[in-house]
């Protein structure tokens, strides 16, 4: 396996959580420390208002990247966590749904590069 890329969608969250730009910042100053990711980058964080309003940021670690975007009106949060080691995707879920207190999540776990010189 190349990669271990879990996408989480979180629906119903405090539009407060969502609008915080440095929640957002800590957010991805954090986790990689608590996966055990490797940080190569300060976190790039940035509103947005068309076509609805939210935030958008990234990191990039050694392993590949972790995104957030936010999507106020929505209240809507989605994560996509990409490494190419192993992580534990129970703590990342747990972290997440702490810092934006969603009322309902769905992941999906993709391991990717399971084949072998396609």
């Amino acid at each position: 396996m190349h990669g271990l890329h879990l996408v989480i969608d979180m629906y119903r969250c405090r539009e407060d959580r969502l609008r915080d730009r440095n929640l957002i910042s800590q957010v991805l100053l954090e986790l990689p420390d608590l996966l055990r990711l490797t940080r190569l980058s300060e976190p790039f964080v940035e509103e947005y208002y068309n076509p609805t309003s939210g935030i958008s940021g990234f990191v990039i670690i050694g392993e590949s990247h972790i995104s957030i975007h936010t999507f106020i009106e929505d209240k809507l949060a989605t994560v996509e966590i990409y490494a190419c080691k192993q992580f534990n995707i129970d703590d990342a879920i747990q972290y997440l749904t702490s810092k934006f207190n969603p009322e309902k999540i769905q992941k999906h776990i993709i391991k990717r590069g399971n084949r072998r010189n396609s």
